[in-house]
């Protein structure tokens, strides 16, 4: 039985990426087909690697973080240095994305205040228009 393969067409269609993205992670090294002459042959391993690539992405992590986490798996370094990684990388990217909750709510904050001015000045100009 062979090993079921995927073309970067397939691929591209499963995951509602284009074809120049995945090339694109494959120039960074995120994703490494066979090839068969100018044909790219990718593996489930790849079609998993695709996956997280697109799942980090969705959670803010950059291609550089999930490079990291592949390198680790690739030499074979799981376990507890690949958990350490892991949770080093999630507890930045939280603490990046508490700021950044508290940075949307005083922009909110201070359109809230701008819309209730406006309204304010919106009203004194429609009483003297009276």
């Amino acid at each position: 039985m062979t090993e079921q393969t995927f073309s970067i067409s397939e691929l591209a269609k499963e995951f509602d990426v284009t074809t120049r993205s995945i090339r694109f992670y494959e120039d960074q090294g995120l994703l490494a087909p066979t090839r068969k002459g100018q044909t790219r042959i990718y593996y489930p391993k790849d079609r998993v690697r695709l996956k997280l690539i697109l799942r980090g992405k969705r959670l803010g992590f950059s291609l550089a973080e999930t490079k990291n986490i592949f390198d680790l798996y690739d030499n074979e370094d799981t376990g507890e240095k690949q958990l350490e990684t892991m949770l080093c990388l999630i507890g930045d990217k939280k603490q990046q994305l508490a700021q950044q909750l508290i940075d949307i709510r005083a922009v909110i904050d201070e359109l809230d205040e701008l819309e209730q001015n406006c309204q304010l000045a919106l009203a004194k100009y429609n009483q003297q228009s009276i």
